[in-house]
């Protein structure tokens, strides 16, 4: 009798063991959820997901807070992402470049491109190429013939090195044939103050910087097609250089977050990213319509950026600096 009294004891605690971790993934969120921007406050992805987490927050009846923890160029947050209980109550909204490009060129990331999850991409941000307004450089192919009449004398800012405007620009000087002297910056304000100063021949930029700007010309778009914003300005592949990266991101969870917990995330996300706070925001950011992508499309978008990542890197770390 005693032994079956033990059996069955054991048998309901087994059982609430097993139910404890579902019902927890069924009454999610049950508490703040925490996003980390991997960013500054102010910085076009903390507005992006400020805007994300109060849709998350009236679809999931709970408080989505933005952390901002800037480093390394997002690596240091999202370190700390990855590192945290996978219970989806710390979140990462970052652009795919942490993912993509940190863990291929760094061996101090702490983390892999596994050790996150797409969870639903909710921007995508065009790079471009600026000048000054009385540049003589005002179009790709000036800027192409000004550096083969002059090799190694142009240069061009960008906002730090492996960022995606750094990296979009070596992909075009490699497609290109020419050479510009890189000069980085921290952050894009240092690289159009100099870029106005007269320090600076060109700079490659995240498009929505030069949203609502008359004091800089656009001379070309990283893109397949142009830019509704921008509706004058040419791609760099229009003007005969095949060259389209982009930076891209989102909402992403780390690797080990139950599946009902991301489909919960993916579903909010999916409404969030369509309303009009967001929406808004997006349309200031210089978003284009298609910046929403479900966890599926994400992952496949985040898998063939780090393919066509790694020969980009290889080039940039073998110059000589």
């Amino acid at each position: 009798m005693r032994t079956r009294f033990k059996t069955c004891i054991l048998a309901a605690l087994g059982a609430v063991t097993v139910a404890a971790p579902a019902l927890a993934q069924a009454d999610y969120p049950n508490r703040v959820v925490k996003i980390v921007n991997p960013y500054v406050a102010g910085s076009t992805t903390d507005l992006l997901a400020r805007g994300l987490a109060t849709g998350l927050s009236s679809r999931l009846g709970q408080q989505f807070i933005i952390e901002n923890k800037a480093g390394a160029g997002g690596a240091i947050g999202t370190a700390q992402v990855v590192r945290s209980d996978p219970d989806g109550y710390n979140l990462l909204f970052a652009p795919a470049l942490v993912l993509s490009v940190y863990p291929q060129a760094r061996a101090d990331t702490g983390y892999t491109p596994d050790s996150l999850l797409p969870v639903c991409q909710t921007f995508t941000n065009a790079m471009a190429l600026a000048v000054r307004p009385d540049s003589p450089i005002k179009s790709i192919a000036d800027l192409v013939k000004a550096a083969k009449e002059k090799p190694g004398v142009l240069n061009y800012g960008h906002q730090g090195p492996l960022t995606i405007p750094h990296l979009a620009m070596e992909e075009f000087l490699q497609a290109a044939a020419i050479d510009i002297k890189d000069i980085p910056f921290r952050g894009e304000p240092l690289v159009l103050t100099d870029l106005l100063g007269g320090r600076l021949d060109v700079a490659s930029i995240v498009l929505g910087s030069a949203q609502g700007r008359q004091d800089i010309r656009v001379i070309g778009i990283f893109a397949e097609t142009r830019h509704p914003a921008f509706p004058d300005v040419p791609t760099v592949k229009e003007q005969g250089h095949d060259v389209s990266p982009a930076s891209f991101g989102g909402l992403l969870a780390p690797a080990g977050t139950p599946a009902p917990i991301l489909a919960k995330l993916a579903n909010a996300c999916a409404g969030a990213a369509k309303d009009e706070i967001y929406q808004t925001t997006a349309t200031r950011a210089a978003q284009p319509p298609d910046y929403y992508a479900d966890a599926a499309g994400f992952r496949q978008r985040l898998q063939r950026d780090i393919q066509n990542k790694e020969r980009v890197i290889k080039r940039v770390t073998a110059k000589p600096q």
